[in-house]
């Protein structure tokens, strides 16, 4: 019987599995993941990793591989206009430090960031099975059952779903969630520059939601291009042509020249909460406890959080002795992240409310307040430090820099 198993193979699940492993090398982990083996080499996104976040993956031992490929954030800007306006006035600015060289967050490519992680679990002796999804589960005292696509089954003290923000375990386990869609649409693609963006990530508030350009290496940038749905799938049918010349329209012509790199692709928008993440034997985490707009940037952050704190609370419980797997032990968890979750949650809610619309008075008002922040030089350092993840009181352990 397994110790624990994750059914799902992104980077929150490998980052869970790591984590655990590698601090109680004595329990037995496995992954299911439902995508073909080499499905990640394929994806050609990229993710901001905040400051506490980057600490985690040095304590797991895949910094170092992926500190070569990520491109520090040194400065962010942020714009609240109109897509015509021929000029966007900066209403705030932040330096990207949160420590003497040390920038608040750092933009990964994913196949990087997986990569490490795979040869992590590798490292570790953590199996990957593949093409397998789960079908069903059923929970004893002692153990769940994990029934697979393939009519296996595996027996584990605890499961943990990283399955995504439509999580069929989630489903199966009973849990209800809190979710509305926004009827936006998030455009990801990768552009090619001619000149140098200096590690400067920029936010544009436009009408149909957030346009944000953040650095990557080599003169490139990775969009999040935010539009309400039919727009979003209009525009990601089109032709080259048209494409970039709506997306010269909202990037400008500061950096030169640009050209798309790679598949462009629209992804809906919504707010989906989990009212519970944990039942018997069984824990959410990542996407599958919380989706959340990506107007703040934080949603895979999130899930490493989670990551953080379901690991030091499985460790410290097996130390003493206790059953990884029982309710009372993921109560811990549970209430160490679900408060968090929510106002993470609810507050990108009411930003994108608030910023994702041409109410002229509204406007006027939130642009007030962007410039009075940009003012107070302890407020921003602030808000830094909130975004970077490195002031929290209750931090796990992990993202402190601290092995559990």
């Amino acid at each position: 019987m397994l110790d624990m198993l994750v059914v799902g193979g992104g980077y929150v699940g490998l980052a869970a599995a790591v984590a655990v492993k590698q601090a109680a090398p004595h329990l037995d982990v496995m992954i299911v993941e439902a995508a073909p083996e080499t499905a990640w080499k394929k994806d050609m996104r990229a993710s901001a990793i905040i400051a506490a976040a980057s600490k985690m993956l040095d304590v797991l031992g895949v910094w170092n591989e992926i500190a070569p490929e990520a491109e520090p954030i040194t400065r962010m800007i942020v714009t609240d206009s109109r897509t015509g306006d021929p000029v966007r006035p900066v209403f705030l600015t932040f330096d990207g430090e949160v420590a003497e060289g040390q920038p608040f967050a750092h933009m990964v490519s994913n196949l990087t960031m997986v990569g490490a992680l795979r040869g992590a679990c590798e490292r570790l002796g953590i199996p990957i099975k593949h093409g397998l999804s789960a079908t069903d589960f059923v929970t004893d005292d002692n153990k769940t059952t994990l029934t697979l696509s393939d009519g296996s089954t595996l027996e584990t003290r605890l499961l943990v779903a990283c399955d995504g923000v439509r999580s069929k375990l989630r489903d199966m386990a009973g849990i209800k969630t809190v979710n509305w869609d926004y009827g936006q649409s998030g455009i990801v693609v990768t552009v090619e520059h001619e000149r140098p963006h200096g590690g400067c990530a920029e936010e544009h508030f436009l009408p149909s939601g957030p346009f944000a350009i953040l650095p990557l290496k080599n003169n490139r940038s990775s969009l999040v291009w935010t539009e309400r749905t039919p727009d979003a799938e209009r525009l990601v049918a089109s032709d080259d042509l048209l494409f970039e010349e709506e997306l010269e329209r909202r990037f400008g012509h500061k950096l030169g020249a640009l050209t798309t790199v790679g598949e462009r692709r629209a992804f809906p928008l919504g707010l989906t909460l989990a009212r519970a993440f944990v039942a018997p034997r069984f824990a959410l985490a990542g996407d599958a406890a919380h989706g959340i707009h990506p107007i703040s940037g934080q949603g895979l952050n999130l899930g490493f959080k989670d990551v953080a704190a379901l690991a030091e609370t499985i460790v410290e419980a097996n130390r003493l002795g206790l059953d990884i797997g029982s309710i009372n032990t993921l109560e811990r968890y549970q209430t160490w992240r679900r408060f968090d979750t929510f106002r993470m949650g609810v507050t990108t809610d009411v930003l994108n409310r608030l910023f994702s619309n041409d109410n002229t008075p509204l406007r006027i008002a939130r642009d007030f307040g962007l410039g009075i922040v940009d003012r107070l030089p302890s407020l921003k350092s602030f808000f830094i430090g909130q975004a970077a993840g490195t002031t929290a009181k209750d931090n796990p352990r992990l993202l402190a820099g601290e092995a559990i």
